[in-house]
């Protein structure tokens, strides 16, 4: 995805978010606010899935243990052709790709949870987990869409 940075942005949008759960409910507020017509619904609703899944991560695990007003601190882009969603946490980095290998091979489908990395693996066309310079992670997921024609309103 080298060059997308040139790419024009139809929306741009942050949010920060104190550790807890409760925080959901702000956090897919705030999201659907930024759906665009040309975007797939299918589409969208993968995104604020992954979303979901990307906060709720952060929340139980990474910031796991550590004091209530933490922030996670959550950036969309909506671009013609795909949307991408970072989630920054401040919680311990670990291998995305060594958990996702290790929850497919392990997977208990009765488990309430412990499917939301691979999830989000199957959503995005795109996931990466990286420690920034700042010393913070950063999730980040994009999910390409061919736009809608129907997002023109006819004269």
């Amino acid at each position: 995805m080298k060059g997308y940075e040139k790419l024009p942005m139809l929306k741009k949008a942050d949010l920060q978010v104190n550790t807890g759960l409760n925080g959901l409910d702000r956090v897919l507020s705030w999201f659907s606010k930024l759906y665009e017509s040309r975007i797939p619904t299918s589409v969208w609703i993968r995104c604020q899935l992954a979303l979901a899944e990307g906060f709720t991560n952060a929340v139980r695990h990474a910031h796991n243990g550590k004091p209530a007003d933490l922030p996670v601190e959550i950036q969309v882009v909506v671009f013609p052709e795909f949307v991408e969603i970072k989630i920054w946490d401040c919680g311990e980095p670990f291998d995305l790709e060594a958990k996702i290998k290790n929850i497919s091979e392990t997977v208990d489908i009765e488990a309430p949870g412990g499917r939301g990395l691979k999830l989000m693996k199957d959503i995005g066309d795109t996931l990466s987990y990286v420690r920034t310079a700042d010393g913070r992670n950063c999730l980040l997921i994009v999910k390409n869409y061919s736009p809608c024609l129907n997002d023109r309103k006819e004269d």
